[in-house]
């Protein structure tokens, strides 16, 4: 089994969950910041906290609620920092895993289900893993500062290139 890396962990054994459900709230603390900020390629994370209302299933467990976080990127026109807040939802189902020749879950009414379950390694839920998974899920890949436009130069050959800037050194020799 792949090893990966988990800069926050929050491990909640199913067992433990009482039968009317459990609520975790938590918070990262500046180490684990930085390493969550490291592991999503953040300029920085000044903040990042979780609300999870976790109940137990005939067959393993469901989990929602909501990460929260205050995220530092670069805008990739401008390369100027931009700060943002990321309020991302959680909704999850648990079940033992499957084994490799089973086909999707099928529901109880014999139809297919749309979102199968995830699959349930051992007997423990890692809740700071989820709310790590859900935080870079919901980063924007191309953070852009309001405003800012990338100009591409126009195929007339007015405005700067490099190939007019070599065509200009080329002259000068």
């Amino acid at each position: 089994m792949e090893q990966f890396e988990r800069p926050w962990s929050v491990p909640v054994a199913v067992e433990d969950i009482p039968e009317t459900g459990g609520h975790y709230e938590f918070t990262a603390d500046a180490a684990t910041r930085e390493a969550v900020a490291r592991l999503a390629g953040l300029r920085t994370l000044d903040r990042l906290d979780a609300v999870f209302d976790v109940s137990r299933r005939v067959e393993g467990a469901a989990v929602r609620g909501e990460v929260r976080a205050r995220v530092g990127q670069n805008c990739v026109v401008t390369l100027e920092p931009i700060d943002s807040d990321i309020h991302q939802t959680v909704d999850l189902s648990f079940a033992p895993s499957a084994g490799p020749a089973d086909e999707a879950p099928i529901s109880r009414h014999g139809r297919p289900i749309d979102e199968p379950p995830e699959p349930l390694e051992g007997d423990t839920i890692d809740l700071g893993a989820i709310a790590t998974e859900f935080l870079i899920l919901a980063l924007d890949p191309y953070p852009r500062k309001p405003g800012a436009e990338f100009v591409i130069a126009s195929e007339d050959g007015e405005g700067d290139s490099p190939f007019k800037a070599l065509a200009a050194l080329k002259k000068q020799s």
